[in-house]
């Protein structure tokens, strides 16, 4: 098969859908593999890095487009990406769809195979692709909080553990998953007061088991929400329903509530978020006020620690990129059951049932869609 890694376009987006030792795996199993000009050179690999792993190298993400079979990415598509995909093409990236229609529109109509790393499933009931990113999202959103906290930043001017004598920053994390684990780590590690809600009472016992004492777990109610959220310094949305677009629990009378200077990091912007008042921001511009609160909303997080992030995310793609080109995307999807959750789109038609029921679009069982592809 010909693989194509186009270089990454999403604003300050510095990661890679291969690194040399991921090609030269593939290069080992008989594949061709075609780099786009400079995509690495974020995480400090050159063109001769490629080179020297097997890759060939193209000037231009046009000429990976046109030359791919299957094209690997990191990002959802952008505009003028998406554009350029075609009838059977594999698209095998993150694209969190449910709450974005244009993109959705744009996949239906090239009618190629759009593969998410987000609803990959293993044997556990878990996202083994999406969770080396929310290992990474998670224990950054702590960082984030703790910048959008001081207050040259707007924000309430505490230090997240306080000092001898002086309180530490209650810090209150949505959702005991993967994020939330991972970002109750890094509060308990800074000295902060840590509460995390959730509602599913076995991750609860699994945090309490982890943490002790040194986190509280409470089961979320609407009572329980509005109590912690409004008393905190820093909360961090990380809530997440498969394929679907995340609920939002904490309302604009919540943040109205919060303390001035008070700070949100929504985990689950990718999702569309969960806190009400959240839009999308960048790594250029990643916060914004409302109400006095500090929200900070970068929809690519883990784009800021490009290198962590990609050698993660490698770890855990490069199984699936080599059934996919062993077997072709027919073969491997029918061979593995986990995988096939992970097809989106194919053949114009929308096989995520969240994603159709959001956006208006019909839908079609995956297996069902593949079959008549």
């Amino acid at each position: 098969m010909i693989i194509g890694v186009p270089k990454e376009i999403k604003n300050h987006e510095y990661r890679v859908g291969m690194v040399p030792a991921s090609v030269r795996e593939l290069i080992n199993h008989g594949h061709s593999v075609f780099v786009e000009a400079n995509a690495g050179i974020g995480i400090g690999f050159t063109d001769q890095d490629y080179i020297d792993a097997g890759a060939s190298i193209v000037a231009t993400a046009e000429e990976v487009f046109a030359k791919a079979e299957m094209i690997v990415k990191v990002k959802e598509p952008q505009a003028v990406e998406r554009a350029m995909l075609r009838e059977d093409q594999i698209l095998f990236t993150y694209l969190h769809l449910a709450p974005d229609l244009p993109q959705t529109q744009d996949l239906v109509k090239s009618k190629a195979v759009c593969i998410a790393y987000e609803t990959v499933t293993d044997d556990n009931g878990g996202l083994p692709l999406l969770a080396p990113m929310s290992e990474v999202a998670g224990r950054m959103s702590i960082q984030a909080g703790a910048q959008a906290l001081e207050k040259s930043n707007a924000g309430r001017g505490m230090l997240l553990g306080g000092v001898p004598g002086v309180e530490p920053a209650k810090v209150v994390i949505i959702g005991g998953g993967m994020v939330g684990a991972n970002a109750a780590k890094m509060a308990v590690g800074m000295g902060a007061d840590v509460v995390i809600l959730d509602r599913n009472v076995n991750v609860l016992r699994k945090l309490d088991d982890l943490f002790g004492n040194q986190v509280k777990a409470i089961y979320s109610t609407a009572d329980a929400l509005e109590k912690h959220v409004v008393d905190a310094d820093l909360v961090i949305g990380g809530v997440l329903i498969p394929g679907a677009a995340a609920p939002k629990l904490v309302t604009k009378e919540h943040i109205k509530n919060m303390k001035p200077g008070a700070a949100i990091v929504d985990v689950a912007i990718d999702q569309g978020g969960c806190i009400e008042t959240s839009t999308p921001t960048t790594h250029a511009e990643p916060t914004y006020i409302v109400d006095d609160v500090v929200h900070y909303c970068v929809a690519n997080m883990p784009g800021a620690v490009p290198r962590t992030s990609t050698f993660a995310l490698n770890n855990a793609t490069l199984p699936y990129i080599i059934q996919l080109a062993n077997k072709g995307y027919k073969q491997a999807l029918n061979d593995n059951k986990h995988l096939l959750n992970g097809l989106n789109v194919i053949n114009g038609q929308v096989t995520v049932k969240e994603v159709a029921e959001n956006l208006g679009f019909d839908f079609i069982e995956p297996a069902t869609a593949l079959a008549n592809a």
